[in-house]
C-alpha cells in the first residue's frame, strides 16, 4: 500500500454523518447472517474454519483491504519476519510442513494464511474492500446491524479479530505536515520510493525498527534513529530448515507435531519468570548483556543502547544484525524522542537537530485504544470507546457486558509476551463456538457477561499482573494505557487461558431468549431453574 509524502492516516476512517446517526439502509434490503466475522488475519480466518467445522456457514468475513493476512499483509517493510518459531505459528488444524526457515518471513506467513483461505474453502464467504463503519445492537430484532463501506449486514453475531496491530500510531507532532520530504510508517511501507543514498530517519527502537535498520542501513546516505527507550536484544538462533525436515514433516506429520510441542513447551517453562518470579530473568539479562557487548564496540554508544530496566518488561527484541546496523560509520543513534519538524530538520527532544529526507515511524499501532470500539455500539447504544475509557476490559477476553453476541478474538489481556499469539486466538475460537452452540441448546437468542463476572474476571486478572516483570520491571511499554493499567497481556501461561476458556460458564452470563412477541432478558440461572 503506497504512502503519501506527507503525514499519514493513522486513525479509523471518517464515518459518514448518516451512519452516524444510524440513518443506513434500511432493514429490509440488508441481507442477514448468522455470524459476521470482521477482519481475515489468523484470528478472522480461524473463525471462518471454526465456523465451518461446527456447521455454521451462514456468515461473511468484513475485510476493509483487498486481501487476506492481517497484520502479515499490512506489514511488508525490509526484513519483516516472525520472532516466534514457524513451527509454533500456525494453526494446529493447518500444520505447514513446508516453512523455509525456524523464523519465517512476512512473505512466507502471508502466503500460508492465502493457502488457509483456499484450502478451507473460505473464499465464499470473504468480503473484501468492506470496512466496517458501525456495528449497532439492535434490541428489538436481537440483532447486529453492520454498516460498511460496501452497505449493510445485519447479524445474530459479531466475532471481532481487527486485531490490536491493525491501525498505525502516529505522533501528533508539530510541523510534520509541512515536512517536503516522504513520511510513512513501518506498517503502511512505500514501496516505490527509494531509500538508496537517502538521508532516513528512523522514528522507534520496537521490533519493526529492530527489523528495518540492518535492512535499509546498508543502502542509505545516512540514517539517523530516534531512540527514546533502549530495548533488550538477544540472538536470533534463525536458521534455513534442511529438505529432509521438510519431508519428514510431511511425510510422517507425528514429526512436526513433537516439533510444535516441544516448542511450546519450551516457552511454557519460561512464564513463571515472567509473572511471578521476575527475579530468575537476571541470567536472560547477562545474556542480552553479552549479546550487546559483542556488536557494539564503542562504550559511548553501548551507554545510550543500554536499558535501565529488567528485561522483559518490555518486548525483548531478536536480532544478530541490529547492534553492528547501529555501529556502522553512516548510522546515527539519538538518545532521545523526536520533538518537532522544521522544514527538513528533525529536532529532537534533546534540542539536536538532524537533517532528513525521509521519516519511517516505527512507532507501534493504537493497541490500548482498538479504533473498533469507536465503532460498536451496543445495548441503549452504549459506545465500546467510552466503556473502555477507564481502560478495556472484557470477560475472559472475548466478550463485554452490554454488548451481547459479541465475540473478540485477541481482546483485552490476550496478549503474550513469549510465545505464540496463534495458541490464544485458537483458545477464543473454543470459548467463541461453544457459545454460539450453546445459545442453540438453551433456545436463547443472545448472552452477555453479568456484571459480576466480568468485573470479578477482571480484579482477579490486575491483581495477578501486579506481580508480573511488566508491572514491577521499571519501565513504561505499550502494554500499559494512559492510567498505566496492562489492558494487553495475560498474566498466565497459555495452558490455563485455554482451560479458561474450555467452555461457557452459563453462571457467568445473562441470556435473552428467543420467544416472540416480548423478548426478556433474565440470567442463566433462571433459565436452568
Amino acid at each position: 500500500m503506497a504512502a503519501s509524502s506527507k503525514r499519514p492516516r493513522s486513525g479509523p476512517a471518517a464515518v459518514p454523518d448518516a451512519v452516524v446517526a444510524g440513518e443506513a439502509a434500511t432493514v429490509e434490503e440488508a441481507p442477514h447472517v448468522r455470524v459476521a466475522v470482521i477482519g481475515s488475519g489468523f484470528g478472522g480466518l480461524g473463525a471462518a474454519v471454526r465456523l465451518r467445522r461446527a456447521g455454521i456457514t451462514d456468515f461473511v468475513v468484513l475485510e476493509r483491504a483487498d486481501s487476506v493476512g492481517g497484520t502479515w499483509r499490512d506489514n511488508s517493510y525490509p526484513g519483516c519476519a516472525c520472532d516466534v518459531p514457524s513451527h509454533l505459528y500456525s494453526f494446529s488444524f493447518a500444520p505447514n510442513p513446508e516453512w523455509p526457515r525456524s523464523f519465517s518471513g512476512q512473505p512466507d506467513i502471508r502466503a500460508y494464511l492465502e493457502k488457509v483461505a483456499t484450502v478451507f474453502r473460505l473464499r465464499p464467504h470473504l468480503r473484501f474492500n468492506t470496512e466496517v463503519l458501525e456495528a449497532r445492537w439492535e434490541e428489538e430484532g436481537t440483532r447486529w446491524r453492520i454498516t460498511t463501506s460496501a452497505g449493510t449486514w445485519t447479524a445474530d453475531a459479531i466475532v471481532s479479530a481487527a486485531g490490536p496491530l491493525a491501525d498505525p500510531q502516529i505522533p501528533d507532532l508539530p510541523g510534520l505536515d509541512a515536512f517536503p520530504g516522504k513520511v510513512f510508517h513501518s506498517s503502511r511501507w512505500d514501496h516505490d520510493y527509494d531509500l538508496a543514498g537517502k538521508r532516513v530517519a528512523m522514528v522507534g527502537t520496537g521490533a519493526s525498527a529492530a527489523q528495518i535498520i540492518p535492512s535499509i542501513q546498508p543502502r542509505v546516505g545516512k540514517l539517523t534513529v530516534f531512540q527514546r527507550t533502549p530495548a533488550w536484544v538477544l540472538p536470533r538462533r534463525d536458521r534455513e530448515i534442511s529438505r529432509l525436515e521438510k519431508w519428514l514433516h510431511s511425510r510422517v506429520p507425528l514429526t512436526g507435531s513433537l516439533r510444535r510441542g516441544a516448542l511450546f513447551a519450551l516457552r511454557e517453562l519460561q512464564v513463571d519468570a515472567f509473572v511471578r518470579r521476575p527475579g530468575l530473568l537476571r541470567v536472560v539479562q547477562q545474556l542480552a548483556e553479552r549479546h550487546l557487548a559483542q556488536g557494539v564496540a564503542d562504550p559511548a554508544l553501548r551507554a545510550k543502547l543500554t536499558p535501565d530496566y529488567r528485561i522483559g518488561c518490555k518486548r525483548i527484541l531478536l536480532s544478530n544484525t541490529y547492534y553492528p546496523a547501529l555501529a556502522a560509520a553512516n548510522t546515527e543513534v539519538v538518545a532521545s524522542g523526536l520533538r518537532e519538524v522544521r522544514g527538513s530538520t528533525l529536532v529532537a527532544s534533546d534540542g539536536s537537530e538532524h537533517e532528513a529526507d525521509a521519516i519511517v515511524f516505527g512507532t507501534g499501532f493504537h493497541v490500548t485504544d482498538m479504533p473498533i470500539g469507536s465503532r460498536v455500539f451496543g445495548v441503549d447504544g452504549r459506545i465500546l470507546a467510552e466503556e473502555w475509557k477507564g481502560g478495556m476490559e472484557a470477560l475472559r477476553g472475548s466478550t463485554v457486558r452490554g454488548f451481547p453476541n459479541l465475540f473478540f478474538v485477541i481482546g483485552p489481556n490476550t496478549g503474550l509476551g513469549n510465545s505464540s499469539m496463534i495458541l490464544m486466538i485458537e483458545s477464543q475460537l473454543n470459548y467463541m463456538i461453544d457459545a454460539l452452540t450453546t445459545l442453540d441448546a438453551v433456545g436463547a437468542a443472545a448472552m452477555q457477561p453479568t456484571a459480576r463476572a466480568q468485573r470479578q474476571w477482571n480484579l482477579e486478572l490486575q491483581h495477578r499482573m501486579d506481580r508480573t516483570v511488566w508491572t514491577t520491571g521499571g519501565c513504561r511499554s505499550w502494554y500499559l494505557d494512559p492510567n498505566g493499567k496492562n489492558t494487553v497481556l495475560w498474566p498466565g501461561s497459555t495452558t490455563s487461558f485455554r482451560r479458561a476458556t474450555r467452555k461457557v460458564d452459563l453462571g457467568e452470563y445473562e441470556l435473552t431468549l428467543r420467544p416472540a412477541p416480548a423478548t426478556t432478558t433474565r440470567t442463566a440461572q433462571e433459565v436452568s431453574a
